[in-house]
């Protein structure tokens, strides 16, 4: 069984940072390109960051870059999303996806072959 265990969501004041986590099993992870995607309350979801399978390429929506960090550890199958300068408009579940594919390829149809539960991070102003 396939199983994306994210974690690290929390309430936090605007100006801060927070650490997500996501830990795979049940795929080979190195083969995978992981993002991470959110869903702000009443919006539509969208893609925040994305990373290839092994690091070779990086990418992030406009709206977070220079804020937030990628990165991935192959030998623990555990994507990662550093989240610095947080501000309420980051409100949103957080899902961390993967595809065994170029991630731009999924980038705007989101058609990821897995998808973690989501976690929920709330920055109050």
């Amino acid at each position: 069984e396939v199983q994306l265990q994210a974690c690290g969501g929390g309430l936090v004041q605007a100006g801060g940072s927070l650490r997500l986590s996501c830990e795979a099993s049940g795929i080979t992870f190195r083969n995978y390109a992981m993002s991470w995607v959110r869903q702000p309350p009443e919006k539509k979801r969208e893609g925040v960051a994305s990373i290839y399978s092994q690091d070779q390429f990086i990418f992030y929506a406009d709206v977070v870059k220079g804020r937030f960090t990628i990165s991935r550890d192959n030998a623990k199958n555990t994507v990662y999303l550093r989240m610095n300068d947080l501000k309420p408009e980051d409100t949103g579940v957080y899902y961390c996806a993967g595809a065994r594919k170029d991630p731009r390829l999924v980038w705007d149809t989101y058609e990821y072959d897995y998808w973690g539960r989501g976690t929920l991070v709330t920055v109050s102003s």
